[in-house]
C-alpha cells in the first residue's frame, strides 16, 4: 500500500534549552485540552525550538497567547503514514529530489504493526510542488 501523505499546519515556540520547558509547553497543551499528532523539540542556536502540530490550530493559539509564547505560523508541513517496508523514507525523498525540492527536514519512525510514520518540512515556496509530487490530500 502506498504512503498517505497530508498537509497540517504547525507552528514553532523558542524556549530556553533547559530542562523541563518542553514538559511545561506540553503540560499546558495538555492542561487546555490541545490535542497533537506531532511534536519535535530540538536545540536551536542558544535556546530550543518546539515544534507542534496541533489538531486544532485555534485552540493552540489560544492556548499560546493565553501563556504569551513567542509562536511562529502556522506553517505548512506533510504528514506521512504507510506501510513499513525497507525504503520507505527513501523512496518518498527520492520523488522529492527528483522534482529538484530540497528537503529541510524528516524524521520518521515504525510505529508498530507493520506501520511508519513521518513528518516532512520544506520551504515555504516549495510546499504547492512537494504536494503535488507526493500527492497530498
Amino acid at each position: 500500500m502506498a504512503e498517505s501523505v497530508r498537509t497540517a499546519d504547525y507552528f514553532y515556540v523558542m524556549v530556553p534549552d533547559k530542562p523541563g520547558e518542553g514538559a511545561r509547553i506540553l503540560g499546558e497543551l495538555k492542561s487546555a485540552g490541545v490535542n497533537l499528532v506531532a511534536y519535535s523539540g530540538f536545540p536551536s542556536g542558544r535556546g530550543a525550538q518546539l515544534d507542534v502540530v496541533p489538531t486544532d490550530s485555534a485552540a493552540f493559539t489560544a492556548v499560546a497567547k493565553r501563556n504569551k509564547w513567542k509562536v511562529k505560523g502556522p506553517k505548512r508541513a506533510f504528514l506521512i503514514e504507510g506501510d513499513d517496508r525497507l525504503g520507505a523514507c527513501a523512496d518518498v525523498l527520492g520523488r522529492l529530489a527528483g522534482a529538484k525540492i530540497n528537503v529541510t527536514a524528516m524524521d520518521a519512525v515504525a510505529v508498530g504493526g507493520g506501520r511508519y510514520g513521518a513528518i516532512l518540512w520544506v520551504k515555504a515556496r516549495d510546499v504547492k510542488k512537494a504536494a503535488s509530487v507526493l500527492g497530498a490530500m
